[in-house]
């Protein structure tokens, strides 16, 4: 979003896609996580997830929320910090 561009609707933030910022495709908006005593964004309820990284962790949800502090920036993508890709257990590292 532009900066220069004042504020935007919250709703411009559903059906973006979400890569970390090594580019690593995460998932896609589908809702908001609000604090409404602060009217702040709080998460990101993602789906259409990226199973190679959620797959064992979510056993058959529909998706996971990540806090809204792990955006990076937002733009025509949302990029967040590269943490959900340091989520793999050590085993998962070593078998790949």
């Amino acid at each position: 979003m532009d900066a220069d561009a004042g504020p935007q609707e919250i709703t411009t933030l559903v059906g973006r896609e979400v890569y970390s910022n090594n580019g690593v495709f995460i998932g896609q908006v589908e809702d908001l996580r609000l604090d409404l005593d602060t009217e702040q964004v709080t998460g990101l309820a993602l789906a259409d997830l990226n199973l190679d990284l959620f797959d064992e962790r979510v056993r058959g949800a529909r998706g996971v929320i990540i806090p809204y502090r792990w955006v990076r920036s937002v733009g025509d993508i949302i990029l967040i910090n590269d943490i959900v890709e340091r989520m793999k257990d050590p085993e998962q590292e070593a078998a790949a």
